[in-house]
């Protein structure tokens, strides 16, 4: 595996070939327009290109260059507020519909992977572990939570449980799913674009839109060329910027911050995380860890409301 640090990213690093592709240069037509060449665009383009639109897909740096290829690889169940939560704001019968959404997507990516035969390290298995002895009973309601919605494939662990599967004592015990995981996310998404283009889609790098111009047909200009279309599709995440002004205050972008080590072989890995699950806390801002193919630890936390990275990231992260 190459191991340049260059790289912008552990991920970057151990990427598997892709070959770039080319700038928009000049004026192409399109049924449908895609900004942003990460899991959502790159869904929307593959789908729709299987239903036989002409597709084009503008991303400002390189497939999956933002959160979709820089992300801590965990695949996770429902959402992080509790069912109850959202219920309070749609409804029981619209939240629940969320949350079969939210199923559906983890069953979509193993569709896909297995579809496209997409080598992005896929493993099952989560673990949600509490910090504190008094957030014990809060680990039952959340498996009574799951088990109403007919997600039953959870266990309440106590801390000597835990103990046997994680080499830390800090944590008090935790629920493990085994409908949750963990994956290369840079991987996956690379296999993305690569079905997508085989479907027909066409994929621009380095082709950063100025601005789109909304109409019948719309008009998305980059800094040498433009793609007119019917439909455009944003998916750019917090990286939308001033692209639309009528989104520009509506999004904030929130960074995590990931650290790698060296590769730590096959047993003192395992003596970390026994049965290789993916690791949260339950903290509001989660510390979040696992394992990667070449057993190192990929440690992700903190985080930051500003667009500032500290200036030190490793000396930031290595404490936690």
């Amino acid at each position: 595996m190459p191991a340049s640090i260059d790289a912008q990213s552990y991920y970057q690093a151990s990427a598997h070939p892709f070959p770039p592709q080319s700038p928009l240069n000049g004026d192409v037509t399109a049924d449908i327009c895609v900004v942003g060449a990460g899991f959502t665009g790159l869904s929307a383009a593959l789908e729709l290109a299987q239903a036989g639109f002409k597709v084009v897909v503008l991303e400002a740096r390189q497939v999956g260059y933002g959160a979709s290829g820089r992300n801590g690889g965990q695949i996770c169940t429902g959402f992080s507020p509790g069912q109850q939560r959202i219920e309070a704001q749609l409804g029981k019968d619209d939240a629940r519909k969320c949350f079969d959404i939210a199923e559906e997507a983890k069953r979509l990516i193993v569709d896909r992977i297995t579809k496209y035969k997409i080598d992005c390290d896929l493993k099952w298995g989560y673990l949600h572990a509490i910090p504190k002895p008094t957030q014990f009973d809060s680990l039952k309601e959340w498996k009574e939570e799951w088990d109403a919605l007919g997600y039953t494939d959870t266990k309440v662990l106590d801390k000597a449980e835990l103990e046997d599967r994680l080499g830390t004592r800090i944590y008090h015990g935790a629920l493990r799913e085994g409908g949750a995981g963990h994956f290369h996310p840079l991987n996956y998404c690379l296999g993305l674009a690569k079905a997508a283009m085989a479907a027909g889609a066409q994929i621009f790098e380095n082709s950063a839109v100025v601005n789109v111009e909304p109409g019948a047909t719309a008009t998305v200009r980059t800094a040498k060329g433009s793609v007119s279309a019917k439909i455009v599709i944003l998916g750019c995440n917090a990286y939308i910027g001033r692209m639309m002004p009528e989104l520009y205050g509506r999004i904030m972008p929130v960074t995590s911050y990931i650290i790698a080590t060296e590769p730590l072989g096959e047993n003192r890995a395992r003596s970390l995380i026994r049965d290789n699950d993916a690791v949260a806390n339950t903290n509001f801002i989660v510390d979040y860890f696992r394992l990667t193919k070449d057993t190192r630890l990929l440690f992700g936390g903190r985080d930051s409301y500003s667009t500032l990275e500290p200036p030190n990231l490793g000396a930031y992260m290595r404490p936690r």
